[in-house]
C-alpha cells in the first residue's frame, strides 16, 4: 500500500478570506469582511451622499490640521470575532496630509496613522453601530464618527481601548459636535437636517 500526500486543508477562516478576496462585485457595490461576515452593499442613496458630502466639506474646510480624505479606501484591521482580518471600507477615512498615507498604499492598507473614520448609516445600521465600532477600536483608530440617519444623531467615539471606545458624545442633528485635535472645530450638524 502506497501512502498518498495530501494538500493541507485550509481553515474555515482562510477559506472565507480567500473567497472574500476573490469576489468580483458589480460596479458601484462595496464588499467588506466584517467580523467573519461578508457584506456586499449597493451604491448609497442620495440622502446618504448628501450627509457624506456636507460632513467631508466641513472637515476639509475647518480642520486645524490639513487632511487627506478617501471615500473608498480599504482598511485592513486586526483580527476579531470569527475572521482572520477585517477588511472594511469606511464612508470616509481622514489622515493628516503630512503623513501622505494614501500614496502608494495597496487596495487594503493598515489603519495606522488614520485620524478619523466616518460611517453614515445605511440599510444595515447595526453593523455601523456595533461591529465596525469594535473593529475601529481594536485597530486603535483615534476617532470614529457615526452619522445615524435612523436616529438623526451624530456620535463621536474616542479613546480606543481593546474592543471599544471609552468616550462617546452624541448630539441630535442640529446641535454642534466638538471635534478634538487634530480637527479642533465644532461640526455643524444643522447642515444634516
Amino acid at each position: 500500500m502506497t501512502a498518498m500526500a495530501h494538500e493541507p486543508m485550509a481553515t474555515d477562516k482562510e477559506t472565507l478570506l480567500d473567497f472574500f478576496l476573490g469576489l468580483d462585485t458589480p460596479q458601484g457595490f462595496r464588499a467588506e469582511l466584517v467580523e467573519g461576515e461578508i457584506v456586499v452593499t449597493p451604491p448609497p442613496d442620495g440622502n446618504h451622499e448628501r450627509l457624506f458630502s456636507r460632513l467631508v466639506r466641513q472637515v476639509l474646510r475647518n480642520a486645524e490640521t490639513d487632511m487627506d480624505v478617501s471615500g473608498t479606501k480599504g482598511l485592513l484591521l486586526p483580527r476579531g470575532g470569527r475572521c482572520p482580518k477585517n477588511h472594511v471600507i469606511p464612508d470616509a477615512t481622514f489622515a493628516p496630509v503630512d503623513l501622505d498615507l494614501f500614496r502608494g498604499a495597496e487596495s487594503w492598507m493598515p489603519g495606522d496613522g488614520v485620524a478619523l473614520v466616518v460611517e453614515v448609516t445605511s440599510r444595515q445600521a447595526d453593523r455601523d453601530r456595533v461591529s465596525k465600532r469594535h473593529c475601529y477600536a481594536r485597530a486603535g483608530t483615534p476617532l470614529y464618527l457615526l452619522t445615524d440617519r435612523d436616529k438623526s444623531t451624530v456620535t463621536l467615539f474616542s479613546e480606543a481601548s481593546d474592543d471599544d471606545y471609552l468616550g462617546h458624545t452624541t448630539v441630535p442633528f442640529g446641535k454642534p459636535l466638538p471635534l478634538p485635535a487634530p480637527f479642533s472645530f465644532d461640526l455643524d450638524t444643522a447642515a444634516f437636517l
